[in-house]
């Protein structure tokens, strides 16, 4: 049986990219069906139960600030999330799901179908416009849309479209990140199969069945406890069990430290072959739980029985660190990421992260010893989301156009959730102007996203909530005023420094970028309004006519000389931005 549907936008994958494309989507306007595979929303952040977020604790940019929101709401504040010491921010993944239907719920233009995954891609030529799905009864959907989005785990959409892409580690040669191996391998990330752990209270035996293929020697060092040799250091037992606390007395399974993360290169796989490894997987981790049932004597720690309604008590999916990467019409390389003024992609930002270069490759089966350097906070370019050879197709999740690398800061949640929104809202102006993703203007689409509260510049210290945000943003993205970048373990930071005086050298800088030409100052001590008044005189005098299409003489000098901006004082950062985004707009220039 086939069942034929149209709509403005398909959405392969209701996983964290692809409901936040929806709902951004949706709320613009347009009509979306979006499809999952299993019965939840929010993919890794609740069917594979890591339910403990990476990253971006003080970045809370657009619908991830807007859940993080909604789980204190339900547990009742910040700290009643903070439980585990892995994250700021850990919930039962039951309870994000809830959280994920609502919220899609209360969108009209969503539709939602679950249980299918996608069988094959319609296209034309070099133009997608709709997918076939297939459920376990062997139910077809048949879906055609102008744009679809690929927010499946593993990218299996793009591929059935013929779309290029990369899998696995790229050669020093082809990306020219000096820490990438010498030649290309297709080696990716190890997953993991969670399980959610439950104390069911210290008499109770909750003690599961040897799983076969037990093994306690892939465990023996999984902390302090259990290490034999003394010259080896891990966390107490207890701490290692603390690290992905939930509330209501739970624990997410995710250890990396020989722990249960495990390797099979399922990305190329049959569904059935990918069942099979999975399978393995799931074994693996019932092997991990049994031991720490029997050697850590905590038979109290069972499957939790109110969370996944599966016949094994654990997720729907395993947890999914890397798969294939679109070949997009920009490419994110850690070099980009490290000095993102110098390659100039920081101005058609969507998404910010601040997490490290962060890889699982313990459990491939090679030795891959890999030493990357430390990042600042960074943002993601438009590009990335975009096939370079394919139109009608837009690409979210894990599959965007990143290097290897790059993967292992790009994989979170909270940046994943970025990347799916800005997706959807450039699905929504392809559907609103009639045009494909490579035709949508960046400047219109960044706006779309600052007003739904986005960052696209990780400035963490200018709240979405400050009246600069926005004007800060938009000088930030033009290149007008930089970030100061500060790579720090674990929660990179790129800061604006909005309370810092200005400097003559700052203001010089910022005269070039607008009038394009070299400026003789000397000086570097800050600016007052008196002089920046004089300067901003001379550059207007000098370039009325270049401006003479965007304010007249009289506006321009009318916003100088208000009581706003003619005190006596020293001009702060953010006051310059304000000043540069009302009389420059430098979303509607060249800047």
């Amino acid at each position: 049986m086939t069942r034929k549907l149209k709509t403005d936008i398909l959405i392969a994958g209701g996983g964290a990219s692809g409901v936040s494309a929806a709902i951004q989507a949706a709320r613009m306007g347009v009509e979306v069906v979006l499809v999952e595979e299993t019965p939840w929303l929010g993919g890794m952040l609740t069917a594979a139960g890591v339910s403990a977020i990476d990253g971006n604790h003080h970045l809370p940019s657009g619908l991830w600030g807007e859940f993080r929101m909604k789980l204190w709401e339900y547990y009742g504040g910040p700290d009643a999330v903070k439980t585990g010491w892995v994250s700021n921010t850990l919930f039962e993944p039951h309870v994000g799901d809830l959280i994920f239907k609502k919220m899609v719920a209360q969108e009209p233009n969503i539709q939602v179908y679950y249980g299918f995954r996608v069988l094959e891609a319609k296209k034309d030529k070099n133009t997608v416009y709709g997918a076939e799905f297939i459920n376990k009864k062997g139910e077809i959907l048949s879906i055609q849309a102008p744009i679809s989005i690929d927010a499946t785990e593993y990218g299996d959409f793009l591929a059935l479209a013929d779309c290029k892409y990369r899998l696995g580690r790229d050669a020093r040669s082809e990306t020219n990140e000096s820490f990438a191996p010498d030649s290309a391998d297709a080696f990716i990330q190890d997953f993991t199969y969670t399980a959610i752990l439950k104390d069911y209270g210290k008499t109770s035996d909750r003690t599961i069945l040897k799983p076969e293929n037990y093994d306690p020697a892939e465990f023996k060092n999984m902390c302090k406890e259990l290490v034999e040799d003394p010259g080896i250091y891990v966390v107490d037992c207890e701490k290692m069990l603390d690290y992905g606390r939930l509330p209501n007395n739970k624990f997410i399974l995710n250890w990396p430290i020989n722990g249960n993360d495990y390797y099979a290169n399922y990305v190329e796989m049959k569904a059935m072959e990918r069942q099979a490894a999975f399978a393995a997987a799931k074994n693996f981790t019932l092997c991990c739980v049994y031991h720490i049932q029997t050697k850590l004597g905590r038979k109290n720690l069972g499957l939790a029985d109110d969370e996944f309604p599966t016949a094994d008590k654990l997720p729907f999916l395993p947890y999914i660190r890397e798969s294939r990467r679109v070949v997009g019409i920009e490419t994110l390389t850690a070099n980009d990421i490290l000095n993102p003024y110098h390659s100039g992609k920081y101005k058609f930002g969507v998404a910010v992260g601040d997490y490290p270069l962060d890889h699982h490759h313990a459990k491939a089966p090679v030795k891959i010893s890999e030493d990357y350097p430390d990042i600042p906070a960074y943002n993601v370019p438009y590009g990335c989301l975009v096939p370079k050879e394919m139109d009608g197709l837009l690409v979210a999740e894990k599959s965007i156009s990143v290097t290897h690398i790059v993967n292992g800061c790009t994989r979170l949640q909270p940046v994943v959730m970025q990347i799916g929104q800005a997706a959807g809202a450039s699905a929504a102006l392809c559907v609103r102007h009639q045009i494909s993703p490579k035709d949508v203007d960046i400047r219109e689409l960044q706006q779309v996203l600052l007003a739904a509260k986005m960052w696209l510049m990780p400035f963490g210290d200018v709240n979405s909530d400050d009246p600069a945000f926005q004007p800060v943003q938009r000088i930030g993205l033009s290149g007008v005023l930089k970030g100061e970048l500060i790579p720090e373990p674990w929660e990179n930071k790129m800061k604006f420094r909005p309370d810092d005086f200005l400097t003559f050298q700052e203001a010089k800088d910022a005269f070039q970028i607008i009038f394009n030409e070299n400026i003789e100052v000397t000086e570097n001590t800050p600016v007052s309004y008196a002089r920046l008044s004089g300067l901003f005189g001379l550059f207007i005098d000098q370039h009325i006519l270049k401006l003479a299409d965007k304010n007249s003489q009289e506006t321009l000098k009318s916003i100088l000389l208000s009581p706003r901006f003619s005190r006596n004082g020293l001009v702060t950062r953010t006051e310059f931005a304000i000043l540069l985004d009302e009389i420059f707009n430098p979303f509607d220039s060249s800047l």
